[in-house]
């Protein structure tokens, strides 16, 4: 009875968070999304990244080690998706971007501080880091078609990132009160990450149903083969093995959705069915990986 209950009390809040931003979309009541993601994006992601980081949870070294993994991961991803691809002649500029794409922020961030602490949303933002930095360019670039650093140079995360490495790698403590500020800031992020991410869910149309559940499932599938051959190439112990498991195993990320409806209009409802599906799939799946890992 106990490990259900360690179980449900780190999925039963995200999922409710979810539910609650779902439920604001389907009762049609006021969620302006373009604020919300602008205080999000420009304050609370960069209060959360620099106090956490600034708080020395990880060693710089350890912090590194996921990132690389992470970045083997999405080269993985990309290799694995664009051979799957090809062999079912799917459009690799509508799906190669979501197959490689996890969802490492809206629910892998909540996932691992529920589920490990502050040591494990430190390195779930080590992993984060590098998948920010993809959404905003190759995440952009395949469907867009062409390349450019505008939306990442514009980004607060990626500045907020490197200021927070200083810290980490130079063992710089914030004067208390601005690490108060920033962790007080930065609490706004994950709830209205979950909130976001509900709202933006009861939008998508489950058009192309079928595809969307077979893509979905590959990703899953893959996801699980690399996350465990990875954490053995690395040799990751502890929170970091379980917080990689876990930000490998994560649904499709949003932005890949977002990015088709702004650059492939054509083929959006094909990849929205796919993100649906996919974050469908989490709810069984991340339980199953938490117990796993407990």
């Amino acid at each position: 009875m106990a490990f259900v209950v360690n179980i449900a009390s780190v999925v039963a809040p995200i999922l409710f968070c979810v539910l609650a931003g779902f439920a604001l979309a389907k009762l049609d009541l006021p969620f302006d999304r373009p604020v919300v993601t602008s205080l999000v994006s420009n304050i609370g992601v960069p209060g959360l990244v620099i106090s956490h980081l600034a708080a020395q949870h990880v060693a710089f070294g350890a912090f590194l080690d996921v990132m690389l993994g992470a970045l083997t991961l999405l080269v993985c991803f990309a290799l694995i998706a664009s051979v799957f691809l090809h062999l079912n002649r799917l459009s690799l500029r509508t799906f190669l971007s979501p197959m490689m794409l996890g969802n490492a922020g809206n629910i892998g961030l909540p996932v691992t501080f529920l589920a490990f602490g502050n040591e494990g949303l430190a390195y779930a933002m080590a992993f984060w880091v590098v998948v920010v930095i993809a959404v905003f360019t190759i995440g952009m670039w395949i469907p867009q078609g062409k390349i450019t650093m505008k939306a990442l140079l514009r980004s607060p995360a990626i500045y907020s990132v490197a200021v927070g490495m200083i810290l980490l790698g130079t063992n710089t403590q914030l004067p208390k009160p601005i690490h108060q500020t920033l962790d007080l800031l930065g609490g706004l992020t994950i709830p209205l990450m979950l909130l976001t991410l509900g709202y933006t869910l009861a939008e998508l149309k489950p058009a192309h149903l079928v595809r969307g559940i077979y893509l979905a499932t590959f990703h899953l599938l893959m996801a699980i083969a690399v996350a465990f051959s990875l954490v053995e190439v690395f040799q990751f112990q502890g929170t970091a093995r379980g917080v990689f498991i876990l930000q490998c195993l994560m649904p499709i990320s949003v932005f890949s959705y977002l990015w088709a409806e702004k650059y492939d209009s054509e083929h959006a409802p094909q990849v929205a069915s796919v993100v649906l599906c996919s974050t469908l799939m989490s709810i069984v799946a991340l339980p199953l990986a938490l117990s796993y890992w407990m």
